[in-house]
C-alpha cells in the first residue's frame, strides 16, 4: 500500500498527530507531507482534502487516482480495516477503546478551547472554570479506568492502539498547562511522552520555526506562557 499522510504544524496540530502517531507507532509506512497552518488557507486546504482540514489520508494502492480519507477517526477506521493493532484485540477492550475515542473525537470542548496544543511551551491558566474542571476531572477518570481495567500500561491493555493516539494530544496538553489528572492519568502522560514517535513528533515541534498568529492568540487568551522551547524566530 502507498499511503501519504499529510499534516499541519509539529507544534499546534493535536487532529494531525493521531493518526500520525498511530501509524509510526504500528510502523505503518507511509509519506510524511506536511502543510503549515496560515493565516488564509482554505483554499490551499482544499487542493488536497474536501474539508479542507487536516489530517488527510491518500491511498494510492487503490487502482486508478487516489482515495482521500479525510478526519482523524475516519483515517483510523480506514487503517484498522487494513492493519492489525490499531485497535485492542479483547473484545471488552475493544469497545472500551472505540467509546474513549468516540468521546474524545466529540467532546471535551472546554479542554479544547482553553488549553490548545503547543507543544513547545510551558503556560499557566489564568483560571480553570468549571466546565474545563469537568473535562479534566473526565480525563482522569478515564484514563484511571481504562488502565485499571485492562492492565496498562496502555489505556486498553499491553499494546498501544488507535485509544493511545486518539489522546496523546491530551499528554502535551497535561504537559503544558501542568494538569491535575490524577496519580494514573500522569503514570500513562509520561509513557506516551516517552514513546520513540512522540519523542519524534516533540523534535520536530520544537525545530520548527513557523508561528501562525491566531495560535498564538489562541494560548495567550487562556494562559501565561512561562517558558519557550522552540527555535527562535
Amino acid at each position: 500500500m502507498t499511503y501519504t499522510l499529510i499534516t499541519a504544524n509539529r507544534n499546534y496540530s493535536s487532529w494531525s498527530l493521531r493518526p500520525w502517531l498511530l501509524m509510526k507507532a504500528l510502523r505503518i509506512p507511509f509519506e510524511d507531507e506536511i502543510v503549515y497552518f496560515e493565516a488564509e488557507n482554505y483554499q490551499r486546504f482544499r487542493e488536497f482534502a474536501p474539508n479542507a482540514q487536516v489530517p488527510c489520508l491518500k491511498d494510492g494502492s487503490r487502482g486508478s487516482g487516489a482515495s482521500t480519507v479525510w478526519d482523524s477517526l475516519a483515517i483510523i477506521e480506514y487503517l484498522a480495516e487494513r492493519h492489525d493493532g490499531c485497535w485492542p484485540v479483547d473484545g471488552k477492550a475493544r469497545m472500551w477503546a472505540r467509546c474513549a475515542t468516540a468521546e474524545m473525537h466529540g467532546g471535551f470542548s472546554a479542554l479544547r478551547n482553553q488549553c490548545p496544543m503547543n507543544v513547545g511551551v510551558r503556560a499557566r491558566l489564568h483560571k480553570i472554570d468549571q466546565p474545563l474542571q469537568r473535562d479534566i476531572d473526565r480525563i482522569g477518570e478515564l484514563f484511571a479506568q481504562g488502565l485499571e481495567q485492562f492492565g496498562g500500561p496502555w489505556l486498553a491493555g499491553n499494546e498501544f492502539s488507535a485509544v493511545d493516539a486518539f489522546y496523546a494530544p491530551v499528554a502535551y496538553r497535561t504537559r503544558t498547562f501542568d494538569l491535575d489528572i490524577g496519580p494514573a492519568g500522569r503514570q500513562w502522560v509520561d509513557h506516551i511522552l516517552a514513546h520513540p514517535a512522540m519523542q519524534e513528533w516533540e523534535a520536530e515541534a520544537l525545530a520548527e520555526p513557523h508561528r501562525e498568529q491566531g495560535h498564538e492568540e489562541e494560548i495567550a487568551q487562556t494562559a501565561s506562557v512561562l517558558e519557550d522551547f522552540r527555535v527562535p524566530v
